[in-house]
């Protein structure tokens, strides 16, 4: 099975380092019946940065005006599903580096039952570049 790649939206929002911030971000949503496509935090500065990627962008900003949490403004980037195999990461990589397309961040993961998954991202002027590479719907 080919890869398969999705440009996403995706939010991104700052919370305090501190243990169970990202538990109430991501109760909140769970308990409203939000999905996220994918998910990523890590630490910024003396403070957290949550990337969040919907299923459904409406229902998941209702939430987070209910739940008064605020996000930054829509950005876009891409989450690549597949079979997994040796190299399939390289093979992706490869391909922006052959556009001359710099990737800002990636994180992949094996998903098990032979598959894996990734998230990306790069600057917003080489968005549609990128889509056309990897050949994004």
């Amino acid at each position: 099975m080919a890869d398969i790649v999705r440009k996403v939206s995706y939010f991104a929002m700052d919370v305090a380092d501190k243990p169970g911030e990202a538990a109430k971000v991501l109760s909140a949503l769970s308990q409203a019946g939000v999905n996220l496509l994918a998910f990523s935090g890590f630490p910024r500065g003396r403070r957290a940065q949550l990337d969040l990627i919907p299923e459904d962008i409406t229902s998941f900003k209702k939430v987070l005006s209910q739940a008064k949490l605020k996000v930054r403004a829509k950005k876009t980037g891409f989450i690549v599903q597949g079979d997994d195999r040796p190299g399939a990461i390289a093979e992706l990589m490869q391909k922006l580096a052959d556009a001359k397309i710099n990737v800002t961040a990636i994180d992949g993961v094996s998903a098990g039952a032979g598959r894996y998954g990734a998230i990306l991202w790069v600057k917003p002027q080489n968005v549609g570049k990128a889509a056309k590479v990897l050949q994004a719907f």
